[in-house]
């Protein structure tokens, strides 16, 4: 089984960038929350975050399982090469994976009672999400908007699990701001979700957001959501100063410059690497947010 796992992750789950990726949310939206926080002393990372990005690392790879099973059959037409749908693992596999990777999460995160709880509630959803696809066949892979709304509670979940692990560093109460800081990457996620599913002329039966939307509209949505997100930083996090500016602003460069290379070169999709850079980028901003004194 451990040999069938390990086709799993390289197949699905490409360790550096996925790390990469792991550790750059847990250290910027950690710096994001103190970075709209004013009553947040000057925050530095610690011990804490190191334990969030290593959770965060974790539970993106049971997540991937999860979507694996789901997309089994789509995966089949669209992605034949993926270890599950080509036979190099198996859906019992990934289970066993998901069990045992929650047990191993729920140990490490056991000296923060809160954040381990709704560490708990988040992993909880992903299966109750994988149950009722099995049995009930619902949401239905096809059904993109409901699909996305009814995964969007996960998401919401890791940022909250991160905004425990910063009350708990910081010996601070709930406050309104965390809602401003989750509003803020939530946008900037969105255009990650749309722009990686751009395409001029979607495959019959393929999944892009073009085929509910429009290419038009989608592109739209997914350039004006993160101009919000910074437009929303901008207003919380203190004056444009000389880290405060550049850190919120320089990430939007990325999706603009790759809008214009999509229709410029009339690309039948949307330039692969983008979307994830502007998202490391945007996190990096978080992270030099944060580390400003308040």
């Amino acid at each position: 089984m451990i040999g069938r796992w390990a086709r799993f992750i390289a197949g699905s789950y490409p360790v550096l960038p996925s790390v990469l990726f792991a550790v750059a949310w847990a250290y910027g939206v950690t710096g994001l929350f103190a970075a709209v926080d004013p009553r947040a002393p000057h925050w530095t990372p610690g011990p804490g975050t190191a334990v969030a990005a290593a959770t965060l690392a974790v539970d993106l790879l049971l997540m991937r399982a999860l979507d694996d099973i789901r997309d089994l059959e789509y995966d089949r037409r669209f992605n034949p090469g993926r270890p599950l749908a080509a036979g190099a693992v198996r859906v019992r596999d990934l289970l066993v994976l998901y069990a045992a990777g929650t047990a191993g999460l729920l140990l490490l995160n056991a000296a923060d009672p809160v954040a381990m709880t709704v560490l708990a509630v988040q992993l909880g959803y992903g299966a109750l999400v994988l149950t009722l696809h099995h049995r009930a066949g619902w949401p239905s892979g096809d059904k993109l908007l409901l699909g996305l709304l009814v995964s969007f509670p996960a998401q919401l979940f890791l940022h909250v699990y991160l905004y425990a692990g910063y009350l708990h560093a910081t010996w601070l109460g709930p406050h309104p701001s965390a809602a401003v800081a989750i509003g803020v990457v939530v946008l900037a996620g969105v255009h990650l979700e749309l722009a990686r599913k751009i395409t001029r002329a979607p495959r019959p039966g393929e999944r892009t957001y073009v085929s509910v939307f429009g290419l038009t509209a989608t592109m739209a949505v997914a350039l004006t959501a993160p101009v919000l997100s910074a437009a929303l930083l901008l207003a919380w996090a203190g004056p444009p100063g000389r880290i405060v500016l550049p850190a919120v602003v320089v990430p939007l460069v990325l999706p603009m410059f790759a809008a214009w290379r999509f229709n410029r070169t009339e690309s039948s999709r949307w330039p692969a690497a983008e979307p994830a850079l502007y998202l490391l980028l945007t996190f990096a901003g978080y992270f030099l947010l944060g580390l400003q004194p308040s």
